[in-house]
């Protein structure tokens, strides 16, 4: 973890499982979820995705930028590692945002999830135990 030459934000680790791909990002997190949606299990193999929101110039690839997997366009897309296939990001609202997953950060944000999205297509065989506030669909984001 280091100090962003552009801000006091610190600047976060996220890498794959295999390790081919590592970027950096701020740890200036605008908003984060849990995301319930069908996409975001599929795309996970888990009962959700918890995510953190960031304007997308705060992302930096690092190493193995090459070796993504773009799943979707240039505007709006899911970014892979080719090689092990872990989910590292999401390209979002225009292309303006990133949803950096959360599971493939190496040091801990100061951020935490504030809520849960689109439970409304949540795996029926998972039961949410936490009190953080649950939405059927999608919330606005600011």
């Amino acid at each position: 973890m280091t100090e962003s030459e552009n801000s006091n934000a610190r600047i976060l680790v996220g890498e794959c499982y295999c390790r081919a791909v590592r970027f950096e990002v701020a740890d200036a997190f605008s908003y984060a979820m849990n995301c319930h949606c069908s996409n975001c299990r599929r795309t996970t193999g888990a009962a959700f995705k918890p995510f953190a929101g960031i304007r997308q110039d705060r992302l930096r690839i690092v190493r193995g930028g090459d070796l993504r997997l773009i799943v979707g366009d240039d505007t709006t897309h899911d970014a892979h590692c080719g090689r092990c296939g872990s989910l590292l990001y999401s390209r979002v609202r225009e292309g303006q945002w990133v949803h950096v997953a959360m599971g493939t950060l190496v040091d801990a944000p100061s951020i935490r999830p504030s809520a849960h999205i689109f439970v409304g297509w949540k795996a029926p065989w998972h039961e949410i135990t936490d009190d953080l506030p649950q939405y059927r669909e999608h919330i606005g984001v600011v």
